[in-house]
């Protein structure tokens, strides 16, 4: 199973949830007579369970017995704690333990194992009763039965341990959703929400039960992150790929192929069919011969093999990677996959270079495995936000290896692509189970705003859109892309990228459509006058496709740039849009805040990223990112000294907030763009006055670089 950590989504946990009868509800004086228990993994009810009863060394008051029907004659066979204690402890191995009012199971077992001479440190913990209590506080009562009602889950036998603890496995089950709903999606933010209710947390702890919830011990553990090797998540492909790729036709012979490896000192050759012209093959297309399956060929046959054509031998389709894609992104594929060799390719995907272990030898970087390919194979909601959830930690091993928060969010952005890519596979193969067709047709799905932008930290929402081949508003393709939106927004939200407040999603109308649609509705952006029907067109220029036909996608994207070149009314509209900046110095030059916090992104990131946007626009600078914006203006002569001032504000606003999100998330609060002045040292805090004075004048420096010339 996998181990649980603060940021494991309750959706994919592995648990086991827990019951015990006893001699009373005193825990100071209590025995166990019962322990039952049940198994959740990646977040569903397994039928892998344990029931024992246990002699507890003292005579059963038939007051007990009254409750769950054990009595003294039931346990006269029974193992004492201390064995039944040890089998319980294999079968629960170092999972977290969920339970009904569990601070009382726990009270109770930490005296039973002091009586033996045994010390229970209690694992992670999660009660269903404070869970309960997080999401529908006015209840009237918080019972196992109230809540199975409640909730419309099938209840077990009562009063007996395995019967309740199965009860509570339901209730958990049906809860999460719910807490989903309410902002909780991961193991430390639903603790942070108990111990919130801290009138309950005061009666149970004057009744002698024990505290449950994540101790300090663990967080500090947790936050104490093995180094990695930051290069893989520095570099991409295209910087280490061998170009252009080699290629060989399929009905040479394996001597022309070991003679063409030899002449370009190359460990493999790509294949290519006959009658097919290499400059334009796909991974599809394309097989690969290595160095290791002549050596094969020639076991197996002898001399002979030489003769034989190349294409007998090589291995197909051909293992790629995107040029784009990170280092540690092929470091993952090569080790899921057992190759030696990738392909690389282009946003059109033709194989364009070629990758190998050898180009990789100096890197180190076994996070990149888990992080990437665990995205790519997840083909269940629970396993794609078990592998979403290590994000974080990757996040906060990088900045402790002195990455900037950019090239952090670089690493963001790409994943969050890949789990919105993985999303739509997800999706397909949904619509296909239940009998409904294929895709009608060509299609793309992108992502926008931040993630578009290769600038995403770890406080974010859905923003994706759809476009396909052909088809009308309503007609028979627009709604097959409807409901394969859906289901993507759906699996998304719970993974753990929750849905867009602004309904910025491929599920809707305004964010779905054909080809021709799209650039009608481009077209009527740039037509429009008033600035209410452009609120989320600026977005549109973040776009970048992660799923499907990519030409498709980057053609639309180059298609609203051509179209807005030189629209300054359109542009002017555009900036009226988006609002008024929000200023975070205040009076006598002081930082403003709330409740000892700044918004950084209302008062810093919000600005720059609008005006690098619209200069973007505005100067025809075909760039996503806010640096390559900004630095493509600055190319043209245009700003100099206030672009590179925005330029180094950016950085600035990203590694304070991604810090500051990092550590809210290790505490179990939801990461925000606001920033707590006082965990910054006096160094941050003059970056930071800098920074926000650099943004000052910018509605300013706006319009007067967007009408320079």
């Amino acid at each position: 199973m996998a181990a649980v950590t603060n940021a494991t989504p309750l959706i994919a946990l592995d648990a086991v949830v827990i019951d015990t009868e006893t001699t009373g509800l005193d825990p100071r004086r209590a025995r166990i007579v019962e322990i039952g228990a049940i198994r959740i993994s990646s977040g569903k009810i397994t039928g892998d369970t344990f029931r024992s009863l246990v002699a507890p060394g003292e005579p059963i008051p038939e007051s007990a017995k009254a409750i769950h029907g054990i009595g003294d004659a039931d346990v006269a066979q029974a193992q004492p704690f201390k064995d039944v204690w040890q089998r319980f402890r294999e079968f629960a191995g170092d999972c977290p333990l969920i339970g009904h009012s569990l601070g009382f199971d726990i009270a109770i077992l930490q005296r039973e194992c002091s009586r033996i001479g045994d010390t229970f440190a209690p694992p992670r913990t999660l009660d269903t009763r404070l869970l309960a209590q997080v999401i529908a506080p006015n209840l009237a009562s918080f019972t196992i039965e109230s809540l199975c009602a409640w909730l419309g889950v099938e209840g077990s036998t009562r009063h007996s341990a395995l019967g309740d603890a199965t009860s509570t496995a339901r209730i958990f089950r049906a809860l999460v959703p719910l807490l989903r709903d309410g902002g909780i999606h991961t193991f430390a933010e639903a603790n942070a929400a108990c111990r919130a209710l801290t009138e309950v947390l005061d009666q149970q702890h004057r009744a002698g039960w024990a505290e449950t919830g994540a101790d300090e011990a663990r967080l500090a553990s947790e936050r104490t992150l093995s180094r990695i090797d930051a290069y893989p998540y520095r570099h991409r492909i295209k910087d280490l790929m061998s170009a252009p790729a080699l290629f060989i036709g399929a009905e040479r012979t394996l001597q022309d192929a070991l003679a063409q490896m030899t002449k370009e000192q190359s460990s493999s050759l790509f294949v290519r069919p006959v009658e097919r012209d290499a400059t334009a093959l796909t991974a599809q297309d394309s097989g690969i011969v290595t160095e290791r399956d002549v050596a094969r060929a020639l076991s197996a046959h002898g001399a002979a093999a030489l003769d034989m054509p190349v294409g007998k031998f090589m291995s197909r389709p051909l293992a790629a990677i995107p040029a784009e894609a990170f280092v540690y992104r092929a470091i993952g594929r090569m080790s899921r996959l057992k190759v030696r060799h990738l392909g690389v390719v282009d946003e059109a995907g033709r194989v364009i270079g070629a990758l190998s272990a050898r180009d990789l030898l100096r890197l180190r970087a076994a996070e990149a495995v888990s992080l990437g390919d665990e995205i790519d194979e997840a083909w269940d909601v629970q396993a794609l936000a078990l592998a979403w959830a290590k994000l974080p930690q990757v996040a906060a091993s990088l900045l402790a290896e002195s990455l900037t928060a950019r090239e952090v969010a670089a690493v963001i952005s790409r994943e969050l692509g890949a789990l919105t890519r993985q999303a739509a596979l997800i999706a397909e193969r949904r619509m296909r189970d239940e009998g409904r067709r294929e895709p009608p047709c060509p299609y793309s799905v992108a992502v926008l705003g931040s993630a578009g932008r290769g600038e995403s930290l770890l406080a974010m929402d859905q923003d994706n859109a759809i476009v396909f081949a052909e088809g009308d508003p309503g007609g028979a393709e627009d709604r097959w892309f409807a409901d394969l939106g859906t289901i993507v927004a759906d699996v998304l939200h719970q993974a753990g990228v929750p849905y867009c407040t602004g309904s910025i999603m491929g599920k809707n109308p305004q964010w779905r459509g054909s080809a021709q649609t799209w650039r009608k509705r481009v077209d009527e952006w740039i037509g429009r006058s008033r600035p209410q029907d452009l609120l989320s067109a600026d977005i549109f220029f973040d776009w970048r496709g992660v799923h499907g036909d990519a030409v498709l996608s980057d053609s639309l994207w180059r298609y609203g740039f051509d179209a807005a070149k030189g629209q300054i009314n359109f542009i002017k509209l555009l900036a009226e849009a988006g609002g008024a900046f929000e200023s975070g110095i205040g009076w006598l030059g002081r930082i403003r805040t709330s409740n000892g916090r700044i918004d950084l992104k209302k008062t810093g990131l919000f600005g720059i990223v609008s005006t690098a946007r619209l200069l973007a626009i505005r100067h025809h600078v075909i760039e996503r990112a806010t640096p390559a914006r900004l630095a493509g203006v600055l190319a043209l002569g245009i700003g100099e000294g206030d672009l590179k001032a925005l330029d180094t504000a950016h950085g600035v606003f990203l590694d304070l907030i991604l810090a500051q999100q990092i550590e809210d998330m290790d505490r179990g609060r939801p990461p925000t763009n606001k920033v707590a002045l006082k965990r910054m040292n006096a160094s941050d805090q003059e970056r930071l006055r800098e920074a926000l004075e650099a943004v000052q004048p910018i509605n300013t420096l706006a319009r007067d670089l967007l009408f320079a010339t």
